[in-house]
């Protein structure tokens, strides 16, 4: 125990506090980067994108570890927004509204879809329908993905950022090293806080994109089957 420990007993819980919700936040990076990985899959194969898959930098950053995430989230969305565009163009003004219309049935959808998809693709398939269906003018590009962004971004410009996604069990004594006593209390109290608030926010964003790509993988599945 350090001498600053008898006067702040307290600290070495907090510490350990920083330590497990750092892990807890490594966990959602980790998922996100591996749903981020299957997302790409899914457009490559089905919409003939050439997405770069990508991989967590062990030796990095949080801030590093989000920005990555976030760059391959609006390649992404540059993406779907190029499919968005085609079928717009190909399809007459009613039955692309009827793509946005969220009562429209999803098999009429993808029936709509399929009537161009060769055009764009050049090749017609269902699965490919489908991807484009869930994806494309959906919630999932407008808001879905649109969420984590934001949520990863708050997180690397957080206090959080700059700590090293390696900085686990003793490193986080890296993290504080220069800090002692009633200064290192107030460090640990504000990063037990930050971790807090935006684990709140990057469950509840990263949920909702791990169970949107399920259903889009899902579909894929029921079409190809």
């Amino acid at each position: 125990m350090a001498q600053s420990d008898f006067l702040y007993p307290e600290n070495p819980r907090r510490r350990q506090e920083v330590n497990r919700l750092h892990k807890q936040l490594l966990d959602c990076l980790a998922d996100s980067f591996h749903a981020t990985n299957e997302l790409t899959g899914v457009l490559n194969v089905h919409l003939g994108c050439r997405l770069a898959l990508i991989e967590m930098r062990r030796e990095g950053t949080i801030k590093e570890n989000c920005d990555i995430i976030i760059q391959a989230m609006v390649e992404i969305q540059k993406e779907l927004q190029k499919v968005d565009e085609a079928l717009r163009d190909k399809l007459e003004p009613t039955l692309y509204r009827k793509l946005q219309d969220i009562k429209e049935r999803e098999t009429e959808k993808i029936a709509i879809v399929q009537k161009v998809i060769s055009v764009i693709l050049g090749e017609a398939t269902a699965a490919a329908s489908a991807v484009a269906v869930k994806l494309v003018g959906s919630s999932v590009t407008s808001g879905i993905i649109s969420k984590l962004v934001g949520v990863l971004a708050q997180i690397g410009a957080s206090l959080l950022g700059s700590i090293g996604v390696a900085a686990l069990g003793l490193g986080i004594d890296m993290i504080f090293r220069a800090i002692l006593g009633a200064v290192e209390k107030t460090q640990l109290q504000a990063a037990i806080k930050s971790y807090e608030k935006h684990l709140v926010e990057f469950k509840s964003a990263s949920e909702k994109y791990h169970q949107a790509i399920t259903e889009v993988t899902n579909t894929v599945k029921r079409q190809i089957q």
